[in-house]
């Protein structure tokens, strides 16, 4: 503690050492509830955040999410006490009361966490400690949660903001993947499950908002620092892989000039290992009458994948306050992220290529085990890496007068700068089908995947050389000449995307007396455009301009051998492509067909809104009634460029020449956003609420791509031979014309509160949707496609092309309703049995039912991140300086996303998944040599929980089983 510190400042501890509060670390520091709670009648929003503008309790809420303060808790069973009598609260404990805090004050039904809760259980992003609030729970990708679902609905429902603005997102769409946004640098999450007018960019299912340390109202000079190391226990799946990672980061925050500038800094970097033992099936084919059961495994795409995150988290904030009435806030964000992925596995062509089949066994319609013969494998070793920067930066200042006179004005700029690299190199025993040594493999296949018992040596550099050995791509000749015959030897796939938000808010409220606090009126307008250009191209062999058609892999650049014997598969042959496209090893064709073509899109949006807000303070008896009720108006345009592949004819030796023509499309439209929220609270800390609102959430940024794409599908109808078919055109396109997903929504909750140490609470939902979006096949006429010839037989014989086809594009349809329940609730054990202070229990249940069809075809209850039952419990000990932690994560089965060709979006059915944490740590306490000192260790994942997506027709017939491993931290946070 600065000597600076007064004795009224020491009242501002709860929750912790600045370390806790703008680190995230697991280090618990000593607090202090007060009855010295600033006035809450001279300031509406203490935080600077644009979207606080509430009742007085509200303001109360902000004051104590910023400085750490809570509302006093006088039972002095539950805490220990000074000699001034004031009542110690620690760690996690402070956290909880913290967001009880914030909980009971808002008028919102929302759900909050303090930094110190999140840095409790430190993770690689803050999606890990979100996904622990009731009705909210998240997807993995990589080992890690980088995704929130709230309510049953996808991350694409919901939107989040940091510091109350909107922001650019590192995914192809419009969802905030959290790996971005370091733990460290983020103070208070709040996750607003009911919409208010002033809350400007808010989602269909929530929105989530992100804050920042506001140096003035924390009130102190603090420093910190602190460190952790990571083990993952799978170890190194890949020669140059690592299974040991590491964390560091750093807080300051000081006031100057009388305490009317502050300055708040945070750095964190991290340098940590995931590690991925990945099964993959193509699929399951039917060995019975026309394709029918029994089903076997088609193919295989497995993997023991390698990940390296490398992330740099800076953050600042300098508050101006040269009046009273005035003060000024600028902020800044900047995240530098690197993901690269290292993957070497084998790809088995199996049933799907009509492999001989023999020695099966079959239980009901799922073929557990036989034999293929024949099997040409394809040993791959994959790149991927993705880099992307994120820059953000806020202007606000905010004027509070003595004549009940409030302004404000809000500037931001977020945008992110992403390049996304995959390169495939294949391997085998010699080029096309039929070529080289063949394999027999035995295989068991259950629910975990497929076991094969190869009787090759994938791990011989002298039998497995660099080739093409399925002949995948044909023969590529551009109008230029250049090219190759008889099969690519890898791919090529750069996307890069340029994601740019730019928002501007003016907000005026006046103070009123009444049944109505006060009054609001803003308009903001967001001008949005993303951006994404691929670079697509075929890998060949520059031996082969010689005429050499396979490669041994140089002994230079050979890392010895991958085990897959996970899979039963052994070693393979392991090389770095990177390495090898450098060396020129392996030389590039631009890919020049329409479907990379139409791949490129632009879409920009550009939103005006304007709102009005009525604030609701009345006393009704001995209670008390807040809210608030308003509308919005928000006017869209909308603008998409994209292009249409063109056939432009053909080369003497067949290759066809594509071109593209460009395609523009802009829509206008207005959607008004009516919104109510009241809470009623009584003397005994009751407090029931109930909201109603229209919600919406725009189109996938993707999905509104003006780009068409078109092919061919070959049916034999009259048994005359294939080449003699009838040729369909299908194609897909994106839909610039799409409206928003829009709902009206409804709220009711029963909340009970034990002051600020605890509360239960019972929150329906029901959301009745007016529009959603589902892609439909269109019928179209082909005379007026410019196509190239779909086929031709040995005797130069054409497909014929029928008169019509049918374009697949999403559409806006309508219906569908979502409703359910959550159970929630915080009781720390000592305000019930003094003798168990320092024990408690947090979480929350819910349960959601969907009749919400994604397209008229599908089940009601297959919405993309609908789990039907998610569920959360932390148990907690914390008391002489100890803190012991253990939570679980439930969440049912769900229709998750997954990175499929290309990096294109495939959605599967994911099995139910339970999430084991825990921790352990120690504060060492006032007094002491190592004063300011905390040390921990912790355990994530501690069951080894897979994610595991099924064939829909055998769950026992697994599509992917990735494990991830036990991860184990062990760290430190020192604070002076």
């Amino acid at each position: 503690m600065s000597s600076r510190a007064t004795a009224p400042i020491r009242h501002l501890m709860l929750g912790a050492s600045v370390a806790a509060l703008s680190l995230g670390l697991a280090a618990p520091a000593h607090g202090q509830a007060s009855t010295n709670l600033p006035d809450p009648a001279q300031s509406s929003s203490s935080s600077g955040n644009p979207n606080e503008r509430g009742s007085a309790e509200e303001a109360r809420a902000d004051n104590a999410a910023v400085t750490g303060e809570t509302t006093p808790a006088q039972d002095p069973t539950s805490t220990d006490a000074t000699e001034g009598g004031d009542i110690i609260v620690t760690g996690f404990r402070a956290a909880l009361e913290n967001a009880v805090a914030e909980k009971k004050n808002r008028d919102q039904i929302v759900e909050a966490i303090s930094a110190e809760d999140i840095g409790r259980l430190p993770d690689a992003s803050i999606a890990e400690s979100i996904a622990r609030l009731p009705g909210l729970t998240s997807q993995r990708v990589n080992g890690r949660s980088n995704a929130i679902s709230i309510r049953g609905f996808a991350p694409d429902f919901s939107t989040t903001l940091l510091n109350g603005r909107e922001q650019t997102s590192t995914g192809d769409n419009r969802a905030v993947e959290y790996d971005q946004y370091p733990s460290e640098v983020v103070n208070q999450v709040l996750v607003y499950k009911t919409p208010m007018a002033s809350l400007v960019g808010q989602g269909l299912s929530g929105t989530v908002d992100l804050r920042t340390i506001r140096p003035l109202e924390f009130g102190r000079r603090a420093f910190s620092i602190g460190a952790r190391g990571t083990y993952v226990d799978l170890g190194k799946l890949n020669v140059e892989s690592e299974e040991y990672g590491y964390r560091v980061n750093g807080t300051y925050v000081d006031q100057f000039a009388d305490d009317t500038i502050g300055i708040a800094l945070s750095a964190s970097y991290l340098d940590e290992p995931y590690q991925i033992q990945e099964f993959n099936a193509w699929g399951y084919a039917g060995t019975g009458a026309n394709g029918g059961p029994p089903y076997v495994i088609g193919g295989s795409k497995s993997y023991s994948t390698s990940t390296t995150l490398k992330r740099l988290g800076l953050q600042g904030t300098l508050q101006w306050r040269p009046d009273p009435q005035l003060t000024a806030t600028l902020d800044a964000f900047f995240s530098d992220f690197e993901d690269d992925q290292i993957k070497r596995g084998i790809e088995l062509p199996l049933g799907f290529n009509g492999n001989p089949l023999t020695n099966t066994t079959v239980q009901d319609i799922f073929v557990t085990a036989g034999t293929f013969a024949n099997v040409e494998g394809v040993v791959r070793n994959d790149v991927f890496q993705r880099k992307a920067k994120l820059y953000s930066f806020g202007y606000n200042a905010k004027y509070e007068g003595d004549d009940g006179w409030n302004a404000m004005l809000d500037v931001s700029l977020s945008r992110t700068e992403r390049n996304e690299l995959t390169l495939e190199t294949y391997s085998g025993t010699g080029r096309g089908q039929g070529v080289g040594a063949t394999d027999t493999i035995s295989f068991t296949s259950n629910e975990n995947g497929t076991r094969f018992r190869p009787t090759l040596n994938y791990g011989d550099y002298n039998l497995i050389k660099l080739t093409g050995p399925l002949g995948w791509g044909g023969d590529q000749i551009l109008p230029d000449g250049t090219g190759f015959r008889n099969g690519q030897d890898g791919y090529f796939n750069d996307r890069i995307i340029i994601d740019d938000l730019k928002q501007y808010r003016v907000e005026v409220e006046k103070e009123v007396e009444g049944f109505f606090r006060s009054f609001q009126v803003g308009v903001n307008y967001t001008d949005r455009l993303k951006d994404l250009t691929p670079d697509e191209s075929f890998l060949y062999l520059t031996a082969r301009n010689t005429g050499i058609s396979d490669v041994i892999v140089p002994e230079q650049f050979r890392l010895g051998t991958t085990n897959l014997e996970y899979l039963g598969l052994g070693p393979v042959i392991s090389y770095d492509p990177n390495a090898l496209l450098d060396a020129g090893v392996y030389s590039r064709v631009r890919n020049p067909y329409g479907d990379v073509v139409v791949k490129s899109y632009r879409v920009e949006e550009k939103l005006m809104t304007g709102y009005f807000q009525a604030n609701i303070d009345q006393e009704l008896g001995s209670a008390q009634l807040t809210g608030n009720a308003g509308v919005q108006a928000i006017f869209t345009d909308q603008n998409s460029r994209g292009a249409t592949a063109v056939f432009l004819g053909a080369l003497p030796n067949g290759a066809p020449i594509i071109g593209s023509t460009p395609r523009n499309e802009s829509v206008d439209y207005l959607d008004v956003l009516p919104s109510a929220n009241l809470s009623l609270r009584t003397a005994s800390d009751f407090i029931i609420r109930a909201g109603a609102a229209r919600e919406i959430i725009r189109p996938r940024l993707d999905d509104m791509r003006a780009s068409l794409s078109f092919g061919y599908n070959i049916q034999d109808p009259d048994g005359a031979g294939p080449a003699l078919g009838l040729a369909t055109v299908t194609g897909g396109s994106g839909n610039p014309e799409l409206r928003p997903w829009r709902a009206n929504a409804f709220d009711l909750t029963f909340e009970k509160y034990f002051g600020t140490n605890g509360f239960i609470a019972v929150q329906l939902f029901y959301k009745d949707l007016k529009s959603y979006i589902y892609n439909a096949d269109i019928e179209i006429d082909t005379a007026s496609i410019a196509l190239p010839p779909p086929s031709v037989d040995a005797q130069g014989r054409v497909v014929p092309v029928a008169p019509t086809g049918f374009l697949n594009v999403p559409i806006n349809g309508d219906g569908g309703e979502l409703y359910g329940v959550e159970l929630a609730g915080t009781l720390p054990f000592g305000t019930i049995v003094s003798a168990l202070d320092g024990f408690g229990l947090t979480g929350g249940v819910s349960y959601t039912e969907s009749k919400i069809k994604p397209s008229p075809d599908e089940e009601e209850s297959a919405l993309p991140g609908y789990s039907k039952w998610v569920a959360n419990g932390t148990a907690f000990f914390e008391k002489y300086g100890f803190n012991i932690r253990g939570s679980v994560r439930y969440r049912s089965s769900f229709i998750g996303e997954v990175s499929g060709f290309a990096a294109n979006r495939v959605r599967r059915r994911a099995a139910p998944e339970l999430i084991v944490d825990g921790q352990i740590g120690y504060d060492f306490q006032d007094g002491s040599t190592l004063q300011g000192l905390s040390v921990f260790l912790q355990g994530q994942n501690l069951t080894d929980e897979p994610f595991r997506t099924s064939f829909p027709q055998d769950d026992r017939a697994a599509i992917d089983f990735q494990r991830y491993g036990r991860r184990f931290l062990a760290g430190f946070n020192f604070k002076f």
